[in-house]
């Protein structure tokens, strides 16, 4: 029996992970169900690793590139890419973008009005990663949760885990040296007249925006340069930048809804990148940072390969 303290995103996944493998697996997590207290729930769902090789190690393609289809196999998946926008006064942060990043090809104005009519004529040209896709977190979180128990797996919701366990996957919270958090704001609206089917992410020096398609007029935004470790709500500076931006995407953003406005602390080592360690005698998994989704499924195989007895039993393993 491989035991796992914590059933977030992180704990889930290698539970599914493992169960495939044939090991006896028993979650506990101190919340009431699934991404009831999970940072993930606040992420964009974001299935794009051409896109965050921006700013991130190469490595995240290489992990990164076999997350739609496992997904898929889990909970629905949008597979229309992700297109790349900026406003005409930042068309040299387009082209910055395209330079460090791979897997797009470019768009001209007529190109991105087809592939999002929504948008036609308000930008003179852009990207598209026809690779990427994006999934809703709080389902895949609450269909994750489904799949472990379907297949065999056993999640004790309202427990705390009683140490030791085989696997730490507690985040923030596992209290791992190097360990920092650091804050991602997000909000959900709803714009009933604007229709948007794929990730778009607007560029901008000072908040660059991505907007996730929810489904129904329901969009989620978040603002990738908005962090520190503060607990606190949303301040009003960054949400009215956050919205700002949305309203230069499209002017109907205006009269959307603001249905949830959230902020999470999300686990990150110095460089940003997810870590597998044992620490006090424990295997944690943690740093999953920003690219929670992408990067799980590849985490837990590694997860797997060290607490399954036939596979390595090394004590690190990292990028």
């Amino acid at each position: 029996m491989i035991t796992i303290a914590g059933a977030g995103l992180a704990g889930l996944v290698c539970a599914l992970e493992l169960r495939r493998r044939g090991a006896q697996v028993t979650l506990y997590d101190p919340s009431g169900g699934p991404g009831e207290a999970s940072v993930a729930r606040f992420a964009g769902g974001m299935l794009a690793p051409w896109c965050e090789c921006e700013s991130a190690e190469g490595a995240v393609v290489a992990l990164g590139a076999t997350a739609v289809d496992w997904w898929a196999r889990v909970t629905p998946v949008v597979r229309r890419g992700t297109l790349v926008v900026a406003p005409p006064r930042d068309r040299a942060e387009l082209r910055r973008f395209a330079r460090r990043t791979t897997g797009h090809r470019p768009l001209s104005e007529g190109e991105v009005g087809a592939m999002e009519p929504a948008l036609a004529g308000r930008f003179a040209d852009g990207l598209a990663f026809d690779g990427e896709a994006h999934l809703d977190p709080r389902r895949a979180l609450r269909d994750l949760a489904i799949e472990v128990r379907k297949m065999g797996g056993t999640i004790r919701w309202g427990e705390r885990a009683t140490r030791p366990v085989d696997l730490d996957c507690t985040g923030i919270a596992a209290g791992l040296p190097g360990l920092r958090p650091v804050r991602g704001e997000m909000a959900i609206l709803h714009a009933a007249d604007v229709t948007i089917t794929r990730t778009v992410r607007l560029l901008h020096p000072r908040m660059p925006l991505y907007l996730v398609p929810r489904g129904g007029g329901v969009y989620m935004i978040g603002g990738t340069m908005i962090e520190s470790s503060s607990e606190r709500p949303p301040a009003v500076r960054s949400l009215s930048e956050l919205l700002s931006a949305a309203y230069t995407l499209h002017p109907a953003f205006a009269e959307a809804s603001v249905m949830e406005i959230g902020a999470g602390l999300r686990p990150a080592f110095a460089d940003n990148l997810p870590r597998i360690v044992r620490h006090d005698g424990t295997l944690c998994l943690n740093g999953l940072y920003r690219h929670g989704f992408l990067l799980a499924p590849a985490m837990a195989a590694r997860v797997a390969d060290q607490l399954v007895p036939e596979m390595t039993n090394e004590n690190i393993c990292e990028f």
